[in-house]
């Protein structure tokens, strides 16, 4: 498998936002890291809405 095709900004902001580490958020698979973003962005809506 290869790695995301996303900038080294890109991972260092989804690194610090999903807290992994840089080299894990490279490697991990397209339809994971859309099934957290999309937690990600659920629980920020919710935090919004409070």
């Amino acid at each position: 498998m290869r790695p995301l095709q996303i900038s080294a900004e890109t991972a260092q902001k989804l690194s610090k936002e999903l807290h992994l580490p840089i080299e894990q958020i490279m490697h991990m698979p397209q339809h994971i890291l859309l099934a957290k973003l999309a937690e990600l962005q659920k629980k920020e809506q919710e935090k919004g809405s409070d």
